[in-house]
This record gives C-alpha cells, structure tokens and sequence, in this order.
C-alpha cells in the first residue's frame, strides 16, 4: 500500500532508520546523504536510490516490522 504524501509528516531521518519515500511509498533504510538527497536502500539489499529530503517521511511501525522481518529473511538466505 503506497503512503500519501500528505499522510506523514517530512522528516530529517537518522542513518539506519526507515523510512517512506512519499512520491511512491517505497519503504528504505536511511543509508546516508549526498549532496541535497537521502539515500535509501531497499529492506534486504538492493540499488539504493535518492529522495529529495521534503519527500522522506518517517516509517510507521507496522511497515518498519515489515522490511526487519524482509532483513532477517535475505540474511538466512546468504551462504554462510
């Protein structure tokens, strides 16, 4: 289910923290910043994309158990 983008509020997310992506909805992992963009990661790897930071908003807790519970998965996937 995509967020609207007016159903949370903006925030300046923490590194390692979730957040949403409200031009789209896509739930990441706060990897960092370049230049003016938030830098977020797909739970359980993948191509990390740039949000500009008025459209990052703060994951809520449901959509946080989800993308933990998506990390733990591709970690008991991995060859050890």
């Amino acid at each position: 289910m995509a967020a609207e983008a007016g159903d949370l509020e903006a925030c300046t997310p923490e590194c390692g923290s979730f957040a949403v992506d409200a031009r789209d909805g896509r739930v990441g992992r706060v990897m960092g910043r370049v230049g003016p963009y938030v830098q977020l990661r797909p739970p359980g790897g993948g191509a990390e994309w740039d949000c500009p930071p008025g459209c990052v908003r703060p994951a809520p807790p449901g959509l946080v158990l989800r993308a933990r519970v998506t990390e733990v998965n591709r970690e008991g996937q991995l060859p050890r």
